[in-house]
């Protein structure tokens, strides 16, 4: 079915849709309903149908089956009966969305460094992109926070970075936290790179907790710590990679303590990096944790779609590879847990592209990349959705099976309910009935107390202890994605 096929369009249709575009941006968030909604898709009326077009098959799949029962629920809550949804495809909304990103991408939400979010959000061709087919060998540059890829995953890490760089010690030490490969090396690099270019020089040092630990080793060992201590509590910005490295070094976790206390005593900076919070690395001991608790921590979440995109978009552009629009959304749906598993799709498509010596299109990525996505993905089902929640918080699986009210109990139920729409493909009344028997409704209720709690960055009880919705979120991931 085309768009040219649908009747003519009423004032009364175009009210509904209206209000129907409206309630589903209410029920998704704004930011993911202008991603996928906003100048992508149409809505139309045809006979009681709703018909949805997209502009690509993918777009059109897509949407299909991540949102099919959200737009199902926003239609009968507005025409007060469910009605059946057809996806089509409307070729002509690809020039409409382009047209309509270029306008937005200076204040797009989603990612905040311009040139990034042209090239992830524009379906013309990024940015330093071979117009060439032939693939070519990828480009080292440099790092900086021009080429990080900023979203709602990492932006408060991005800024806290910019700030102490334009006032070294503002909140010294800086703890930058996350699981591995989103993005803490390249954060502490770019400050790196960013203080010598503001002349400090040999003052401005990076290296990881191993190497510190190496060479305080080595300088104790040869009667060099006069040398060693010089060199670490002499500069003006230290950066260590890798906290959680130290656990368990005593005389390594002695030496850092005082070199933290000399530098935040001359108000010079200290960034660390580590692989998870601060609250899960008392093993550093107290003296140093306290020190650390004095500064400011911040975290990097697994970076989320648009975040993707934008990396996928400027990869390809360093890759000086040629890759359309399908198959930059194609890999950074498919490609969900960190950068290098989308450097390595961008490496493997290249050889293939090189080895049969033909470009790159969307059929050739989903044969080329099959192996990858299925390694990358596991199923998740509703078990392992209770047991990643339950083991996270310390409750028991029967809890989440009760009808209990209390806050503690219901708040972790509501979370698994909001989880399993994220990460399965149950159906609403699938999920409601393992919960303990409750209605479909009460699963759309839970996902969007859910939805609330992450838009408000809400604090929320869990069992016995408050946590950030965002840290109990990654938290449960984390559990699931390790099996």
């Amino acid at each position: 079915m085309c768009a040219g096929d649908a009747k003519e369009v009423t004032t009364d249709d175009t009210e509904i849709v209206s209000a129907l575009r409206q309630a589903l941006a209410e029920r998704i968030g704004n930011d993911r309903f202008e991603l996928w909604f906003g100048a992508n898709t149409r809505f139309a009326l045809n006979e009681g149908e709703l018909v949805v077009a997209a502009p690509s098959p993918f777009v059109r799949d897509w949407i299909a089956a991540n949102f099919r029962s959200d737009i199902e629920a926003a239609q009968e809550s507005v025409a007060g009966r469910a009605a059946r949804v057809e996806f089509v495809i409307d070729e002509s909304l690809v020039d409409h969305a382009a047209n309509s990103s270029n306008e937005r991408s200076s204040e797009s939400p989603a990612c905040e460094s311009s040139s990034v979010v042209s090239a992830a959000k524009s379906p013309a061709r990024p940015p330093n992109v071979a117009r060439s087919a032939e693939p070519k060998r990828p480009r080292r540059d440099a790092v900086s926070f021009e080429t990080f890829v900023t979203g709602p995953c990492n932006q408060t890490a991005r800024s806290s970075a910019e700030m102490i760089v334009r006032d070294l010690g503002l909140f010294s030490p800086l703890l930058i936290h996350g699981p591995t490969s989103v993005g803490k090396t390249h954060l502490l690099q770019a400050i790196l790179a960013a203080g010598r270019r503001r002349r400090l020089g040999t003052s401005a040092v990076y290296l990881t907790a191993e190497q510190f630990t190496t060479y305080f080793l080595e300088a104790l060992r040869g009667s060099g710590l006069p040398n060693f201590r010089q060199k670490y509590r002499g500069v003006k910005l230290l950066l260590i990679d890798d906290l959680q490295f130290f656990r368990g070094k005593r005389s390594t976790l002695v030496e850092l303590l005082y070199t933290v206390d000399t530098l935040v005593r001359h108000r010079h900076q200290l960034v660390f990096a580590a692989d998870r919070p601060l609250a899960e690395l008392s093993d550093l001991g107290p003296e140093l944790v306290a020190r650390l608790a004095a500064g400011n921590e911040c975290s990097i979440r697994r970076p989320d779609y648009a975040t993707r995109l934008g990396i996928v978009a400027q990869m390809a552009g360093r890759f000086e590879l040629s890759v359309p629009r399908d198959v930059q959304e194609f890999i950074a749906a498919r490609l969900t847990n960190h950068a290098r598993e989308i450097s390595g799709a961008l490496c493997r498509l290249r050889a293939t592209s090189e080895a049969y010596r033909r470009p790159i299109n969307l059929a050739m990525a989903e044969q080329a990349l099959a192996e990858m996505i299925r390694q990358s993905h596991r199923v998740v089902r509703l078990p392992d959705i209770q047991k990643a929640v339950c083991d996270v918080f310390g409750i028991e699986p029967a809890t989440l099976q009760a009808g209990r009210r209390a806050k503690r109990v219901s708040h972790p139920r509501m979370l698994a309910m909001w989880l399993a729409r994220k990460h399965t493909r149950a159906a609403l009344s699938e999920i409601g009935q393992f919960f303990g028997r409750r209605s479909h409704s009460t699963v759309v209720s839970a996902q969007r107390r859910v939805d609330s709690w992450v838009a408000g960055s809400a604090e929320v009880e869990l069992a016995d202890r408050t946590y950030s919705i965002d840290d109990a979120i990654q938290k449960v991931e984390q559990t699931l994605m390790a099996g």
